[in-house]
């Protein structure tokens, strides 16, 4: 099983670190091993890296020493909401990925130059989804030429040929969600009903 970099110095470090708890409390191997009911020899493979640490050699020594297993494997931290976030310039524009890992649905905010104008529509697999922050987005999909202001979203399908940049007034500022299968989004805006005469 192939580990992250985070996980391997992880698993690395906890040999030393079992071995200098053990000396810094006295305690023997000979010790150890009666209270835990482990071999020296497995204990001493543990300490010096030749054996890997796992549950059920690391709970009783964590138990031994009276330590969180925390303590004793110092695993690195998981579950942090933060994405950090690192802006790429995407063909003039500044794209930054709110999303952390590969997946069906991606996540961005970007921001478009004003001079990001001139349509150049294309096609591909897909579905996305754009809310404007701020500034004017144009959009051209199929034959559709619209233009949306701050708190106005839009979806579509990535196979009919479309567009998106400013108006060429200013910069604009916005969020995309963007699916490669073609799921469509939570947020949907409900088409627009036109009553046809008797």
């Amino acid at each position: 099983m192939e580990h992250t970099p985070a996980i391997a110095q992880a698993l690395n470090e906890v040999g030393p670190r079992l071995r200098r708890l053990r000396t810094e409390r006295g305690v023997t191997l000979g010790a150890l091993a009666e209270a835990t009911g482990i071999s020296k020899s497995t204990l001493s493979r543990l300490e010096s890296g030749q054996r890997r640490p796992s549950l059920e050699l690391l709970l009783p020594i964590a138990q031994a020493h009276q330590v969180p297993l925390d303590e004793l494997v110092n695993a690195p931290e998981v579950g942090d909401p933060r994405v950090r976030l690192t802006a790429r310039q995407v063909n003039g524009n500044v794209v930054l990925p709110l999303t952390r890992h590969p997946g069906p649905l991606q996540s961005y905010k970007m921001i478009l130059p004003k001079s990001r104008s001139t349509p150049e529509p294309c096609t591909h697999e897909g579905y996305e989804w754009l809310y404007v922050l701020s500034g004017r987005l144009r959009l051209v999909l199929g034959e559709h030429d619209v233009v949306l202001g701050p708190g106005e979203a839009a979806e579509f399908d990535t196979r009919v040929p479309h567009w998106f940049g400013t108006t060429g007034e200013g910069s604009v500022e916005l969020l995309s969600l963007f699916g490669r299968q073609g799921e469509r989004m939570h947020v949907r805006a409900k088409p627009r009903t036109t009553k046809t005469p008797p």
